[in-house]
This record gives C-alpha cells, structure tokens and sequence, in this order.
C-alpha cells in the first residue's frame, strides 16, 4: 500500500491526465487482494474507489481523500479450443483487470465472434457491463453471459445472470447503484468463426464495403473499426491531444419523438422513444471541432477531430474540463431544449 506522499497522482491513470493525489493506493493482482482491500477499506469507513483503466473518469483536482484500488488482476480462459471446429461458441471468462482491447484483440485472434465492432475502446474489462459499453452497432449487453461481483452492502459474492444485469443504453444495474458492487470477472458467451456479426453500423458497414447486414471477416471489422476511431481520435496515441480524453463526454440523448429537433437524426427505439445525436446537437448548437479556447484559454477544448470528446490540450485542470463542458451543455439546452448527460465517472466533483 503507498500513502498519499508516494502514491501515483489519479491524472498519471486516466486517459484525461487529470486529477489529484489519493490518501491511500493499493494495487490488486488477485481476487482475493481484490476483495481484501475493498473489505479493509469499507470496515474502515474510507471512502473507496474501485480503478480500472481510468477511461470514464474526471477526478478533481483537489484529488480523492480516500483508499484507491488499482485493479491489475489478469487471466482469460475459454471452456473450449477457439480453434475446434465441431463447436458453435466459447464461453470466456475475462479478469477484470485485462484490458479491454487487449481482450478484444485476443477474441479476433480466436476465433471468438462479437466483440470485434468493440475495438479500440480504452479501459478494462471490469468497467464494460457497467456502462454497458458500446459502439459500431455492437455492446457488451449482446455477448455478456454473466458478471461475478462483491457485494459491499451483502459483503458478499454474487453472480449475475445477463436477465438480471439491468441492461440498457450506456446503463446496468451496477450504474443504477453505484459504488455497491466490484466486478471481478465477466463471462462472454461468443460464437466462433471468421466471420464478424452482421454489420449494424452504416459508417462501418461503409468502411468494409458492405451493406448494412452483411458480415465481414473478424480481422477486417478490427482494421476499420480502429482506422475509424483513429480518425475521429479515439484510439489511445500519448502524442495526439485529442485522444488525451474519456472518450465520448456526453451520451446520446434518448427523447420523445416530439422533442427530436428538426434535421436531427433519429434512431426509433423499441420503447417508442428515440435516440438522437449528441454531437450532431453541439454541432448545431454552433460548437465546432476544437472549440473552447474562449472559456479555458485554449487548455482544454472539443477535440479538433470530433465534437462529442472534451480533450486536454496539455496544461488542463479539471476545473477547466469542467468548465468547457458545462459550456457545451448549457448551449445546447439553450438551443434545443435538450439536457445533455455526461457519461464519465464524476469523482470529487460535478457539473
């Protein structure tokens, strides 16, 4: 365990480079140091965050006055050979703390069908069913069999099922209580194959050079999907300022089809609501790529390459990330009456 004086800053793990110092930071390897140190904590009344890949998280600049858990746990096992072709999936089993497109890289390489439209995302495993974590047409609530997790309230173990997990766009049971469940290892039932799932995202579907529907080989889905968040600076690169970010700040409104703005798209969904663009709105709203430099002096702005991720130009603090996004969201409240809801993690702070 370090104490605040030797501890990491919270800015040296998160993709924004931004928050303060942690009183306490305990490296997990294991499930059961996992499991320990966020058991001492809670017996100790401290405040606790559970740390993943650090992608969805804005951390104050003040820091975090309590224990942080790094979880470093490793390990990824398949109940059969992805090679065996007298099979028609895998059940796999992901430590939460593999990376996420590490993980992803490996289903390509196996054979494992599902994930693929799911590349390049930062973070880690653990972090995926939370958020319920998507794009390109594909999230993890399509392949997720089950999420073993502490309980911090029971202080117990517990295993969700996927019909119990509470899956919704860019929500789960887990973000609907936060803070009470630490997830250990989620279970992925893939189909096997060489051939991705049927392309369900236009861009993408574009980029391969198919219709919408169609399927592609696994490897051919991994290339365009990463060149494409590569070009919208979505893809980790420590030189690029635009992907010095949480990725996309604020997710996609879901409204009554009556408050979808005029020309704005439109995705029905099965409830009856409709899903519109969150970036498509901050364009209109008269934000264009890499604006910001008036309310932050130019530290923190809009990615030049994609209006939907707030970057860190280098010199950043939280307070002005903040500030640039309560900006953003106020404009496009005022322009179209729409409330944009930020996806990251808030810690120490608020909008």
């Amino acid at each position: 365990m370090a104490d605040a004086a030797t501890a990491p800053l919270l800015a040296e793990r998160t993709t924004l480079r931004l928050g303060g110092p942690a009183a306490r930071w305990v490296v997990a390897r294991d499930d059961e140091e996992l499991v320990g140190a966020v058991r001492a904590a809670d017996e100790a009344g401290e405040p606790l965050l559970v740390l993943g890949g650090g992608s969805n998280l804005v951390v104050a600049d003040e820091g975090f006055a309590g224990t942080v858990v790094e979880v470093a746990t490793r390990g990824v096992t398949s109940d059969v050979d992805g090679d065996d072709p007298t099979c028609g999936g895998a059940m796999v089993t992901v430590a939460a703390g593999e990376s996420w497109d590490g993980f992803v890289a490996t289903a390509v390489e196996r054979g494992w069908v599902g994930v693929e439209a799911l590349s390049g995302i930062p973070g880690s495993v653990g972090a995926t069913p939370v958020q319920n974590v998507g794009a390109y047409g594909q999230d993890v609530s399509q392949t997720v069999a089950s999420v073993r997790t502490w309980d911090r309230v029971e202080r117990a173990w517990r295993t969700f099922a996927h019909a119990d997990c509470g899956f919704g766009y860019r929500h789960s049971r887990f973000k609907a209580e936060p803070g009470r469940y630490v997830v250990v290892s989620v279970t992925f039932q893939l189909r096997l194959g060489t051939l991705g799932a049927p392309v369900a995202y236009a861009e993408l579907a574009r980029s391969l050079g198919v219709e919408p529907g169609a399927r592609a080989p696994l490897a051919d889905v991994r290339a365009a999907v990463l060149a494409l968040r590569r070009g919208k600076g979505m893809v980790l690169d420590e030189p690029d300022h635009d992907t010095w970010s949480a990725g996309s700040f604020f997710t996609n409104p879901v409204l009554d089809p009556a408050d979808v703005p005029a020309g704005a798209p439109a995705w029905p969904q099965p409830d009856g609501s409709v899903k519109t663009s969150a970036a498509w709105l901050i364009e209109h709203a008269g934000l264009g790529k890499g604006w910001g430099a008036e309310v932050t002096g130019g530290r923190a702005t809009l990615s030049t390459k994609h209006t939907l991720a707030l970057t860190n130009r280098g010199g950043a603090t939280t307070a002005d990330l903040l500030a640039l996004a309560r900006e953003v969201r106020d404009r496009v409240e005022q322009r179209f009456g729409v409330r944009l809801v930020n996806e990251p993690v808030l810690l120490g702070c608020e909008l």
